[in-house]
């Protein structure tokens, strides 16, 4: 591979954006330099939950079920997730979706692998499809809970280590 690219703010970027969209279960595949999210909200119960999904339905009638994020979404959102940041010395919530991406992002680099897909799914397991640095897909199935470990170690690497 040409250069070893770095997925993790990227990824960490959209899984802030999802969370807010309450999408917890979707495919993300890498399109060129876009990354495409498909995947539905969850389903709230309430009755302002369900006005709210009717008004939303009528609204986006005739488009897609996907997200495209582009560097230049990424980066606007990042900037965004930033200012809303307030206590930096804090450990993140490690059972987050965005932290869980970010983990996804660094593992791929440290692998020094590119992503093809990743798919999340429920609250069990995550799919990673990357291409290796011969250049070779390779399929990696993660539970979430395994992500744990690997997010203190990318955690400490990032010189915040709070014990």
């Amino acid at each position: 591979m040409a250069e070893k690219k770095s997925y993790d703010l990227q990824l960490r970027t959209i899984g802030q954006s999802l969370e807010g969209q309450r999408i917890r279960n979707f495919q993300l595949r890498l399109q060129g330099e876009d990354f495409i999210v498909t995947g539905e909200p969850d389903q709230e119960n309430s009755l302002l939950a369900k006005l709210r999904n009717w008004q939303q339905r009528n609204r986006s009638a005739g488009m897609s079920g996907s997200l495209t994020f582009t560097s230049q979404d990424i980066e606007q959102l990042d900037r965004q997730g930033r200012s809303q940041r307030t206590q930096s010395n804090r450990l993140p919530d490690s059972h987050s979706l965005a932290n869980a991406l970010r983990t996804v992002g660094a593992h791929l680099k440290s692998k020094d692998a590119e992503l093809i897909e990743l798919q999340k799914k429920e609250d069990l397991s995550i799919t990673i499809v990357a291409r290796n640095r011969f250049g070779h897909p390779e399929l990696e199935e993660r539970s979430v809970a395994s992500l744990y470990n690997l997010f203190l170690r990318e955690h400490d690497k990032r010189g915040k280590i709070y014990r």
